[in-house]
């Protein structure tokens, strides 16, 4: 598939995911703060689902041979745990501070949110810098070197890891093992198989990460030496996209920038139809410093945990990448120490926190 069309297959992708994420008021941040406040996991089984239908699809893609899953940048040959922990803790207070993700501000912005214009604006900045500017040398020089390297060398997966162990290639057991408890919790919430909605959602997005894996890895052009395995994501592309527009290139233009714009028009979409579209700002100086700051932390941090709750929650975890669990964790304590802050108790949070452990 030539990049121009993977590009426009990426943009399409973006504009349904934005469209039934903003109808269905689904977030990650939403879904742990439900969760560890609220003890209400329904939106957590959702991205459970999503994992379910990402994993299914794309194990089977590596099974058939059509994809290369060592072609990836999720599956390194090294695993940056401090990095890991680190950017994802800083992601998690930065979802806290934000009230959103990557993905959930550039859903805002769709529907108006001129607060979420800022936040991608300079989370973008800052995530640049990290990857590619000022900050990469702290980054490659420092974080990165704490790595725990897989023997071999070989990919960073639990399949992988798991058949130099065993002798066996146990993918599709291993798969299964996950999948099945994921939709049995679906399907054993009564409250949740009434919400379409939000269970449109779920498929949505565990069928657009597949399918970005399909349209970079089996559908893409063999001779297109720079084109990456990719999908679903949303730090890299994100900074990419506002370099791009700033420096005119053009080949920026692969399957998750286009998604970045697909997903702002496609929610600008489906809040103009709903009737929801409002133009909105902040109340004040406080509430735009708490963003500000937010912004810089997910920049940041999102570089550092090779990906937001999207890249590393679904994507990595489609591909069953050992970085997933480590990312995903370190960024629910980070929402949870967000949370903390905001409500003021932070310093009782984390002191009980410590007496537990």
């Amino acid at each position: 598939m030539p990049a121009l069309a993977t590009g426009l297959l990426g943009f399409l992708t973006g504009l349904a995911l934005g469209a039934i994420v903003y109808r269905a008021r689904l977030c990650t941040f939403g879904a742990i703060e439900d969760g560890l406040m609220g003890q209400d996991w329904r939106r957590a089984k959702v991205f459970g689902l999503a994992l379910a239908v990402a994993l299914l699809l794309t194990q089977g893609m590596i099974l058939s041979g059509l994809i290369d899953a060592s072609r990836s940048t999720y599956l390194p040959q090294s695993v940056p745990v401090v990095g890991l922990v680190i950017g994802g803790v800083l992601f998690g207070i930065g979802m806290a501070l934000v009230g959103t993700c990557g993905f959930g501000s550039l859903i805002r912005l769709g529907s108006g949110d001129l607060r979420s214009l800022v936040v991608i604006i300079v989370y973008a900045l800052f995530a640049y810098a990290m990857l590619r500017g000022v900050l990469s040398g702290f980054r490659i020089g420092m974080i990165e070197g704490w790595a725990w390297p897989m023997p071999g060398p070989s990919a960073s997966d639990l399949a992988t890891q798991m058949q130099r162990v065993a002798g066996l290639d146990l993918r599709a057991v291993l798969g299964l093992a996950i999948i099945v408890p994921l939709i049995l919790a679906v399907l054993r919430d009564a409250r949740l198989l009434r919400a379409r909605r939000l269970l449109t959602a779920g498929l949505a997005l565990g069928l657009a990460v597949a399918l970005g894996w399909a349209a970079t890895g089996w559908w893409s052009d063999p001779f297109d030496l720079h084109q990456r395995v990719q999908s679903l994501t949303y730090v890299a592309p994100v900074a990419r996209a506002m370099f791009g527009v700033l420096s005119g290139q053009d080949d920026w233009l692969d399957f998750g920038v286009s998604n970045v714009a697909g997903v702002v028009i496609g929610a600008f979409a489906a809040s103009l139809r709903a009737g929801e579209f409002r133009w909105e700002a902040f109340d004040d100086h406080h509430e735009m410093k708490r963003h500000l700051v937010g912004a810089i932390c997910m920049g940041t941090g999102g570089v550092l945990a090779g990906g937001c709750t999207i890249g590393q929650g679904l994507t990595a975890g489609s591909m069953l990448a050992l970085s997933m669990p480590v990312a995903i964790l370190s960024m629910v304590v980070g929402a949870r120490i967000g949370i903390a802050v905001l409500m003021g108790d932070a310093g009782d949070w984390m002191r009980r926190l410590a007496s537990r452990a």
